[in-house]
């Protein structure tokens, strides 16, 4: 039995379109036609404020210079932009992808320089575009599922009331209802995409995004590593260095002391050999920064366990991952121990937990505590994370309101072959 309560809800009415065949005829089906159609008719009644914004975008363009445009444009502008949001919604949900908005930053602008913003803001005039598209085309589009639908419905009531000349146009009706039936998928799919290409990003904007953000990450990158170097000739030099020198001078006055006082030269002896074995150490540690043994040796998955052991709280970890490349499971193993080290610093937690799994396309990562909450993102540590996943086109979010508790969601883009 079909929940028609649960199939007016906006969660079902922006389920993405399944499938545009005709084929098969059931109640599935029939109930997924009779939802676009309830999209369709949505659509049409937006036309509306879509022709009107449309007309107040064009009075206020001249209207400009007498400042009267610049009023209009103030409500008209954020109008717009709400009526795209939502078709945004509706569109993206059909599609199943989200369609993001690009327009230009006008935080911090006065009411002078803000409209005059809006007009060099290529995304704003495509909003204009899909206005009248809205409002002509769009509009033509979505009335066609409702008519050649609701015609045949009409008839049907009339009919009931007598005349013989009702039940001809049932007859007639009967083809209509093929067309809806066959139409309406294709129809509704088809806006959807239309509105994807005015309302979203454009190609040309894409590339140009993504170059701007391979160019800051790259530039990231490449600081990232010459720091790295910096601290490991620095711990190098500190340490291990230091205490091998050290090393061979007590060798070399262990040489010297040898036949005059052997005693003092046992002793020196024994102070190269502890030396030796704290720089041994400490050439484990440099090690360890630079590619955990755990890591290399047991995996992304006994890394992160060998991270959670010597926490002063209880740590829970859930890995479900295949093997990965080096580069990813280094990364991701450093982003969950920067992000456990400030749980233990700064969240005055009982638990944290870090639960990893990979879905065939994305590796995710999650690392929780039940702490005080109020982390910040753009702190050194989690600024630093963000900045080492960027590199493989990786997201961070914080989510960590105050009273806790904290989690960071990471993603990182990482495709597995079939095997």
């Amino acid at each position: 039995m079909t929940d028609w309560s649960a199939m007016v809800s906006p969660t079902a009415l922006l389920q993405p379109i399944r499938s545009v065949r005709a084929a098969p005829v059931d109640q599935d089906a029939l109930v997924d036609r009779l939802r676009l159609t309830a999209v369709s008719l949505g659509y049409a009644l937006l036309a509306a404020p879509a022709l009107a914004l449309g007309i107040l975008t064009i009075l206020a363009i001249p209207l400009g210079l007498v400042a009267v445009g610049f009023a209009i444009a103030a409500g008209v502008v954020p109008a717009t932009a709400a009526l795209t949001s939502l078709h945004r919604r509706v569109s993206g949900g059909l599609l199943g992808e989200p369609i993001a908005a690009a327009y230009a930053d006008t935080t911090g602008l006065n009411v002078v320089t803000r409209p005059m913003t809006w007009l060099t803001d290529r995304a704003r005039w495509r909003d204009v575009g899909f206005l009248w598209f809205s409002a002509t085309g769009g509009l033509l589009m979505s009335i066609l599922p409702v008519g050649l639908l609701a015609s045949p419905v009409t008839h049907v009531v009339v009919a009931g009331l007598g005349g013989f000349h009702w039940w001809l146009l049932l007859l007639l009706d009967v083809p209509l209802l093929v067309v809806w039936w066959w139409a309406t998928p294709a129809l509704v799919r088809a806006r959807a995409r239309v509105e994807r290409r005015l309302l979203g990003r454009d190609r040309v904007e894409q590339l140009e995004r993504r170059v701007e953000e391979v160019t800051t990450s790259r530039a990231e990158t490449l600081d990232h590593s010459a720091a790295e170097v910096r601290r490991i000739e620095r711990d190098l030099h500190d340490g291990a260095q230091a205490r091998i020198a050290s090393v061979g001078m007590n060798v070399g006055l262990a040489e010297k002391l040898m036949a005059t006082d052997p005693d003092a030269a046992a002793g020196l002896l024994r102070e190269a050999r502890e030396s030796t074995a704290t720089a041994l150490e400490d050439l484990r540690s440099v090690v360890r920064g630079i590619h955990p043994p755990a890591l290399a040796d047991r995996g992304l998955a006994g890394g992160i366990e060998a991270l959670a052991l010597p926490m002063p709280l209880a740590v829970t970890v859930r890995v479900e991952a295949p093997p990965l490349p080096p580069p990813v499971e280094s990364a991701a193993y450093f982003a969950v121990a920067e992000c456990l080290a400030n749980t233990v610093k700064h969240a005055g937690a009982t638990r944290a937990w870090v639960r990893v799994r990979h879905d065939g396309e994305v590796l995710h990562l999650v690392v929780g505590d039940d702490g005080r909450g109020g982390a910040d993102p753009h702190g050194s540590g989690l600024t630093g994370v963000a900045r080492r996943l960027a590199a493989f086109d990786g997201t961070m979010v914080v989510d960590s309101p105050a009273g806790g508790p904290t989690v960071v969601t990471m993603e990182v883009p990482c495709p597995t072959s079939p095997s």
